[in-house]
């Protein structure tokens, strides 16, 4: 009986993985979607009274709004998902973003509507974000509340999958519609189909998450009571702040970094060193291929050395390419510009195959779907999604010039290896420990 219970909770814990990595990819290739047009044809669709680079920047900070809106989905999705269970949370993300998707692919443009295509196109991001901001979290949450202890790096790995994936999806759909139509047909219908389709997505997404069954330490947490005993926002924040300062800062570096790689770049390589759209897109497939090879890396070594190491090792390396990044891309040869690209994004990835873990581990069952959804939708508020954005003014600012990016890029990156180099090792902790009533009532 013991070992069929042991059976049986392996085969969750596998369901719960797949359910997990499956749906955040489909939600990931959603916003990679919206990342890879707003850095090229959305300027020119719905801000076509603005010369190029305001156009540019006006696209960006519209790509920009839907991070900014993940914190209060994470506010939001995180009380609820600590209070209410991690399960019924992942069915309500996936369904959002899936719809907000579908109306973002039909859309009227500026020509059409005028203003009011922008105003919209803000909306949608917004609802984007929150679903976003709540999603993550509690999918990586559905995971490892599931996993053995030794098994939670590997699994870890298995998330961080899922952006780099998303992203070789969404690159090679626009790849191949940009190669099949015409410039006009493609700015016209063709980057609206995968949105459109994206009604397919949630379908999917439902079904797979329908069945998993809700975390072994969330049911511990109900029969401790502690669920209906504490209030876990106030709860993070008053017992727990320094832990969500320390994991923010430390995510800010590959953030900043990631959003660097797969929308400025994309922007910097077409706008500024006149690379075909087509040419882009396959860089940035291939460098994706690498970011899901570094982060399945990152989990599994983090297994194997613990989280602070590991997490050690991909900040150093992302710290060096940093210097010789630009140079590189200005060669525009595609061979030199695909390695580059790889290795910056690999070991980018390398460092947020391991965050799920970290997080998790860093914050006890009944804050713990708050805490890490703060600390990671945090990073990316104040370091991922202005990032794009500040680094096209910071070219424009520097006449052309990339120095100005990487400078504001290596500030973040030491920033990041410092909160690692401090934080505490959490490899092996007990995943279904929880805060004792008498400390959550306070005194």
């Amino acid at each position: 009986m013991t070992a069929m219970t042991a059976q049986a909770r392996d085969a969750m814990a596998t369901k719960a993985v797949t359910a997990a990595t499956i749906g955040t990819a489909l939600e990931w290739f959603d916003f990679a979607l919206y990342g890879a047009v707003s850095a090229t044809v959305l300027p020119k669709l719905f801000f076509p009274t603005m010369d190029a680079t305001t156009a540019l920047l006006a696209s960006l900070l519209t790509f920009g709004v839907g991070l900014a809106a993940r914190p209060l989905g994470a506010v939001i999705c995180g009380y609820l998902g600590d209070k209410l269970g991690r399960r019924n949370l992942m069915l309500a993300t996936v369904t959002i973003m899936g719809l907000a998707s579908v109306f973002i692919g039909l859309l009227p443009t500026y020509a059409e509507i005028g203003v009011a295509a922008q105003y919209l196109l803000v909306a949608l991001r917004i609802i984007q974000g929150f679903a976003l901001g709540g999603e993550s979290t509690g999918a990586q949450l559905m995971a490892l509340e599931h996993a053995q202890p030794d098994r939670r790096g590997k699994y870890s790995g298995l998330l961080g999958v899922c952006s780099p994936l998303s992203q070789i999806l969404a690159n090679a759909v626009l790849f191949l519609l940009s190669s099949l139509l015409t410039p006009v047909d493609f700015e016209t219908f063709g980057w609206r189909i995968p949105f459109v389709l994206s009604f397919v997505l949630v379908i999917v997404g439902v079904y797979i998450r329908l069945r998993v069954s809700e975390t072994p330490a969330f049911l511990a947490l109900e029969e401790a009571k502690v669920v209906q005993a504490s209030s876990p926002m106030k709860d993070v924040f008053r017992l727990h702040y320094k832990v969500i300062l320390r994991w923010m800062f430390f995510f800010c570096g590959p953030a900043a970094l990631f959003y660097l790689i797969v929308v400025f770049s994309l922007s910097y390589l077409t706008n500024q060193l006149g690379v075909p759209k087509q040419t882009g897109f396959s860089l940035l497939m291939g460098a994706n291929i690498c970011a899901i090879i570094g982060a399945l890396g990152g989990g599994l070594l983090s297994d194997r050395i613990g989280r602070r190491k590991a997490l050690a090792i991909g900040s150093c390396a992302t710290l060096v390419i940093l210097f010789i990044y630009f140079p590189i891309l200005e060669t525009k040869s595609f061979l030199p510009m695909l390695i580059i690209m790889g290795l910056f994004l690999g070991f980018t990835q390398f460092q947020s195959g391991i965050q799920p873990v970290a997080f998790a581990e860093a914050f006890p069952t009944n804050v713990r779907y708050s805490g890490s959804a703060l600390a990671y939708t945090g990073a990316n508020l104040i370091a991922g999604g202005p990032m794009p954005v500040l680094a096209v003014w910071l070219v424009s600012l520097g006449n052309g010039s990339p120095w100005g990016v990487v400078a504001a890029c290596v500030a973040l990156n030491i920033l990041s290896l410092i909160m690692i180099l401090t934080a505490p090792e959490t490899r092996g902790i007990d995943m279904n420990r929880i805060d004792s009533i008498r400390q959550i009532a306070g005194d």
